[in-house]
């Protein structure tokens, strides 16, 4: 997509799977199965969305993915079927190799969404950007306690030297100006990018929204916890941010969670939608609320 003097790509990385209940969490099985079949592990097909920006001589990745750096017990734990390298989707997607990107930014610290970060830095020498917690988490190669999956999530390699952002922080390339908001719950640290995107005479805000779904270890409780106690007031916090977003185009990490490429095939009409946002944020409030009367005993 080309918007005067700069283009967005929507660059898939690997499809993967994870346990369908946990990340339903307290959705009835029968309702989610019908949508999400799950295999004979329970488990669902997941996949990810990386956004490539080309600007003023710089070009910039939203998330890496899962990575290829993965033994062969994981990939059959977790169903992981890479048919070409993130590097080949760049270079199919964007015509460019993985050397070429310069900053790297992402939504959030677990490994699919930053397990490929070390590797491409390593071929790149690109900046990478997050928020302080996601930033230590990134460092380290993995989450710590306050994350409310802590103890069930994959290492990744780790990444050196990650820049701290806060949020409200803008990153300038040529004539786009990319704004971070944190909007945390699922991790700490969880941060959605904000652009505007101009044709001509029609512009459009566009949101990459950072996944906010109440999932967690089972050890782990939102209304209990001392690891993460503003989990919730972080939740409600990112769902407001995201309700007031202008907000036209809505792409999500996880396609699946906004219907992303359904709305594709129905073209511009299916895609611009002034309400996702709201829309999504109203169904992750109404999902935290269920795990909330859950964990209180509440019917």
């Amino acid at each position: 997509m080309n918007f005067r003097d700069y283009r967005v790509e929507i660059v898939p990385d690997c499809e993967f799977r994870l346990d369908g209940g946990a990340m339903f969490g307290v959705v009835p099985r029968n309702l989610w199965a019908r949508v999400c079949p799950p295999d004979d592990q329970n488990r669902i097909r997941m996949s990810m969305n990386c956004v490539y920006i080309e600007a003023g001589g710089e070009r910039i990745l939203i998330e890496t993915g899962i990575g290829d750096k993965w033994s062969e017990k994981h990939q059959a734990m977790y169903g992981i079927d890479r048919q070409r390298s993130l590097a080949d989707s760049l270079r199919a997607v964007a015509g460019i190799g993985p050397e070429q990107v310069t900053i790297v930014i992402n939504t959030h610290l677990h490994f699919d969404h930053s397990g490929g970060i070390a590797e491409l830095r390593r071929a790149t020498g690109a900046e990478v950007a997050a928020m302080p917690t996601s930033a230590a988490a990134m460092e380290r190669g993995s989450s710590g306690p306050e994350d409310p999956q802590f103890g069930v999530l994959l290492p990744y390699p780790a990444v050196a030297s990650v820049r701290r952002i806060a949020d409200g922080a803008r990153l300038q390339a040529g004539a786009v100006s990319l704004t971070a908001h944190l909007t945390a719950g699922h991790t700490p640290g969880g941060t959605t990018w904000t652009w505007k995107s101009c044709e001509g005479e029609q512009c459009y805000d566009f949101v990459y929204a950072d996944s906010q779904t109440p999932v967690s270890a089972d050890d782990f409780f939102y209304t209990k916890s001392t690891t993460y106690p503003t989990g919730v007031s972080d939740f409600q916090h990112g769902f407001e941010v995201l309700e007031r977003l202008s907000c036209d185009v809505l792409i999500t990490p996880h396609p699946g969670a906004s219907n992303f490429w359904q709305r594709v095939g129905l073209g511009t009409a299916g895609l611009v939608n002034k309400d996702a946002c709201r829309t999504y944020a109203g169904t992750a409030r109404r999902a935290l609320d269920a795990r909330m009367k859950k964990e209180r005993g509440e019917p």
